[in-house]
């Protein structure tokens, strides 16, 4: 297989993985909340999570029936040379994986206005659901890692991205943050919630800071400011699905990047659904990597 073509084949690969398949620390996660929990509705529903997820990876079936629209994280080596072909090989790659798995088509059709009206039609095409740019980062090294990301429109619905003042009190910014986290998880549905935040000196930075908190996501590592934010969503006791209950929160993942001095910090919090985070990775070596240009 030519290295072009093992780009693309590698980067299908892990879009399906993403869509189909929980980490062993996602399933560790649920088997500690299962074990927890004591409403019978809600441990029912978590305990139904989990089948249904070993059903996907089996069959290779997407984790929820919105499928979700791919966001791409690349972690280039300061070392490897990135082409114009390597870039569109991973797109490709991601449309291909989009098509095989499939994904649910929702691309919408039209100009601007028919976009935004939903007036244009929608594509049979899967991969009509085209991703935003890619997020880049440079690393040490002369590897290149894609992780894919696949993010469902209920957490979109209900997220939030603000300024709050800090009054020079970490705290009260991980409160706040907290405060949007449990409000939204009785609205999301989709409960146990995944509250997924990002602090930064711009709207962008504190969003593309949220990104990275769920590509770095372990269920088994949660710093005391994440478990204070999963405690002040399970103390509404809205519980799985809203059947009320002890565990509404699976876990917490926060990001802090850069800050300038200013008395507001910008925040963005997405409640992340039942099947978050979606998310698989591919290393791509110096061999994978070479002519692709």
């Amino acid at each position: 297989m030519r290295p072009y073509e093992r780009v693309v084949d590698l980067v299908k690969e892990t879009l399906i993985t993403a869509s189909t398949t929980f980490r062993e620390d996602q399933y560790r996660a649920y088997q500690r909340a299962i074990e927890r929990e004591t409403h019978p509705a809600s441990r029912w529903v978590m305990e139904t999570m989990v089948e249904n997820a070993r059903i996907a990876a089996a069959k290779r079936y997407p984790l929820c029936d919105d499928t979700g629209i791919p966001h791409l994280f690349l972690e280039v080596g300061a070392e490897v040379a990135v082409t114009g072909a390597l870039l569109n090989a991973v797109r490709e790659g991601v449309a291909l994986g989009q098509r095989s798995l499939p994904t649910r088509p929702m691309g919408l059709l039209g100009n601007d206005e028919q976009r935004i009206s939903q007036s244009g039609g929608v594509s049979d095409d899967p991969a009509a659901v085209v991703p935003p740019n890619m997020l880049v980062k440079v690393v040490p090294g002369c590897e290149l890692a894609v992780t894919v990301l696949m993010l469902g429109g209920g957490p979109e619905l209900r997220s939030t991205t603000c300024k709050i003042f800090h009054e020079r009190n970490a705290g009260k910014v991980i409160r706040e943050a907290g405060r949007w986290a449990a409000e939204a998880a009785s609205k999301l549905g989709c409960t146990p919630v995944i509250p997924q935040i990002g602090i930064g000196r711009t709207h962008y930075e504190a969003t593309t800071m949220m990104l990275e908190a769920m590509k770095e996501a372990d269920f088994d590592v949660q710093s005391d400011w994440e478990q204070e934010v999963t405690e002040m969503v399970n103390d509404t006791g809205s519980g799985s699905l809203g059947l009320r209950g002890s565990v509404t929160a699976l876990g917490s993942f926060i990001k802090v990047g850069p800050q300038r001095a200013s008395g507001q910090r910008m925040v963005c919090m997405r409640p992340g659904c039942s099947v978050d985070i979606r998310r698989a990775t591919v290393v791509l070596t110096a061999r994978d990597l070479r002519e692709t240009a």
